[in-house]
């Protein structure tokens, strides 16, 4: 599968890898990737990076909303050939360095066969890397707070549930959330199409998820970069209240059956 290169803004990109996204921004000559697919995504990486007139000795930083395998693929790759730095929240470093791991186990997979594609998907995610033991060896914690000094000034919010140390990456300028697996537009095992939350069983902390879309909410925007699904044009605060109440539907109709 080839990468589909998505101008979403001005020196903004949006990439379709196997089943999850990427983000590029664009400075000048300079680059910023957010997330880098699977393991199996790095020639989408690297064909994305030229789509857009780069390379990766022009990528300045990674950052990582969180460290599951299908966001960290190529994060080490470019670490250790280009010297790329790997930015992450403290709290998901050693989550990247894998000292723990918090991901949908195969006995999660099995209880959840009855979802739609939940076989052809898993039989990807196999076929891409997503089960193999990929950490990055020296991920760092963001250099700072506030706007980091980056291409595309990308500020970090912390939105944990997902995974302890998950973020969001917020662009106030051009009014866009880049929000990873804390709310998405679609995914594989999914009927839902729009603004939602991931199937529960991908999550460390449902409740915590559900309470960090209120700080999804907060940030001003009108374009949301999910990690998983197409581009979501619309005020983000609504976006975020979507998810909410169909998620809130789901656990009534579930405790109620």
């Amino acid at each position: 599968m080839r990468a589909e290169v998505h101008q979403v803004a001005d020196g903004t990109y949006l990439v379709h890898g196997n089943n999850v996204n990427w983000v590029i921004l664009k400075d000048g000559d300079d680059l910023t990737l957010i997330d880098t697919g699977y393991p199996g995504d790095r020639p989408g990486i690297l064909e994305s990076l030229a789509a857009v007139g780069g390379s990766p000795e022009a990528v300045s930083a990674v950052l990582i909303t969180h460290a599951h395998n299908d966001h960290l693929g190529s994060a080490e790759y470019l670490r250790s050939a280009y010297g790329t730095p790997v930015y992450l929240h403290p709290a998901e470093v050693p989550h990247a360095r894998r000292e723990f791991l918090h991901q949908a186990t195969l006995g999660d997979v099995v209880r959840n066969v009855w979802r739609p594609g939940m076989l052809p998907w898993a039989a990807h995610v196999i076929k891409v890397g997503g089960m193999e033991h990929n950490p990055v060896t020296a991920p760092e914690p963001f250099p700072g707070e506030g706007a980091l000094d980056l291409p595309g000034r990308p500020v970090p919010v912390h939105t944990p549930g997902h995974t302890d140390g998950h973020c969001v990456y917020h662009l106030p300028a051009a009014g866009i959330v880049i929000s990873g697996d804390a709310l998405v537009s679609g995914h594989a095992v999914s009927w839902t199409k729009g603004p939602q939350l991931l199937p529960g069983f991908f999550d460390h902390d449902r409740g915590r998820v559900v309470a960090s879309l209120d700080l999804i909410a907060a940030l001003d925007g009108d374009t949301l970069l999910p990690g998983h699904g197409p581009v979501h044009r619309g005020a983000v605060r609504a976006a975020a209240e979507q998810a909410r109440d169909r998620a809130t539907r789901k656990s009534r109709t579930s405790k109620a059956s």
